[in-house]
């Protein structure tokens, strides 16, 4: 672990201080074991007056973090619905057939590709996890299992002979404590005349929405386009239009290339953000003071339900629920356990907090009275998978923004 002496975009050494969730534990390395100790890393998080980028003080090396992962975007409807339309768009916007390439980095397992893959569009994919990327190469998408560095985008180019016209980076670039070589290796990628499309969850949604749950150690940067536009022209690259996006909370979709002009959005949501006070530190100081007010009413409300004979539980084993569990003070004392779709996280514990994760169909063998939606930014495909819970008398609370109960 290292703590960064100045910002990670410009260099600036006056960084502000925004908010400290405490130590916590690496949020996607869960426990093979309950008796397991899971390490755990300070969590504060600043923001640069100069460049306007929000990020966390400490850096986890990243093949502590991601060589192996357990994260797989294609157990997600919702996901994958998002990446099955952004896919039909560029194949028609960029009118890309067999003789094109889209390259993605931080593919996964390959859930966004294959939508390019199956029209007979040439695809290949970076993903450093290797777990994930084997899964990926399994389905057929080939993936290079490496983190994209200038490196790496040089051999790809002289190995493909060619640029890529189209490069997708999604809800990656927050995960990249060296940002400068990160993107230079997409202008790389793309040349003169490709297209990069960059996914990033947005910083003022996430304050406005308290959702201090998507702070963790994996995500060293919360951008607003103020500060992509500024990291963009480092690199000669223009942000030429952008797309606010509901998928995690509240994202954009920034769209950039070699050359060209800003769309009238991109100065549209400049102008909003300058608004908003994303220059200002005010705005910031306000959301520590609500974070610690919500974080304070999920674990009294959930405590007092276990203290009236409650039993509650959990869905989604992911790291919102790591951070918010472990935030909120909750424990396998209060959670009886977390459900997951994902049969790779089925058998293990939570870190920090050592709450097992199990199949979804212990909603219905165990009645839980009270379940919590930690991956409330797929509340709605969650609700809808789990009808006979809620048909048989359960209830779900969805904790993010504010508390509230379904039934």
């Amino acid at each position: 672990m290292t703590a960064i002496a100045g910002c990670r975009a410009c260099g600036c050494a006056r960084l502000e201080a925004v908010l400290s969730l405490g130590d916590m534990p690496l949020v996607n390395v869960l426990l093979d074991d309950v008796n397991e100790k899971a390490d755990r890393f300070p969590l504060d998080v600043v923001r640069c007056p100069r460049c306007t980028l929000v990020q966390i003080t400490e850096t986890i090396p990243p093949d502590l973090l991601f060589r192996e992962y357990a994260y797989f975007s294609s157990f997600s409807d919702t996901f994958l619905a998002h990446a099955r339309a952004f896919a039909a768009r560029m194949r028609a916007e960029l009118e890309l057939g067999p003789g094109s390439l889209v390259i993605e980095a931080a593919s996964n397992d390959g859930y966004l590709l294959r939508f390019f893959a199956e029209e007979g569009i040439p695809v290949l994919g970076i993903e450093p996890a290797r777990n994930v990327a084997a899964v990926a190469s399994g389905h057929g998408i080939e993936t290079v299992p490496e983190f994209l560095n200038a490196e790496v985008a040089r051999t790809i180019v002289a190995n493909r002979s060619r640029r890529a016209d189209l490069v997708v980076a999604n809800n990656v670039l927050a995960h990249v404590a060296d940002l400068h070589g990160f993107v230079g290796a997409l202008a790389t990628l793309v040349g003169d005349t490709g297209l990069i499309s960059v996914e990033v969850p947005h910083v003022c949604e996430l304050i406005d929405r308290v959702e201090f749950d998507t702070i963790y150690h994996e995500h060293l940067c919360y951008f607003s386009l103020t500060a992509l536009v500024r990291l963009f022209a480092e690199h000669a690259l223009t942000v030429v239009d952008v797309e606010p996006l509901l998928v995690h909370g509240g994202s954009l979709r920034v769209l950039a290339r070699a050359g060209g002009s800003p769309s009238p959005a991109v100065a549209a949501l400049l102008e909003r953000e300058e608004k908003w006070g994303v220059e200002h530190g005010p705005r910031y100081q306000e959301f520590a003071s609500t974070v610690e007010s919500l974080r304070k009413s999920i674990g009294s409300t959930v405590r007092d339900l276990v203290a009236a004979g409650e039993r509650v539980a959990g869905y989604g084993a992911a790291a919102k629920a790591v951070v918010l569990l472990n935030t909120c003070g909750l424990d396998r004392s209060v959670v009886d356990y977390v459900v997951d779709r994902n049969p790779y996280k089925q058998g293990k514990f939570l870190p920090g907090v050592r709450i097992p994760v199990r199949s979804p169909d212990a909603l219905l063998e165990t009645r839980p009275g009270f379940v919590i939606i930690f991956v409330w930014n797929v509340a709605t495909e969650v609700i809808e998978q789990q009808r006979p819970y809620l048909q048989g008398g359960g209830h779900f609370v969805i904790p993010v923004p504010e508390l509230r109960v379904v039934a």
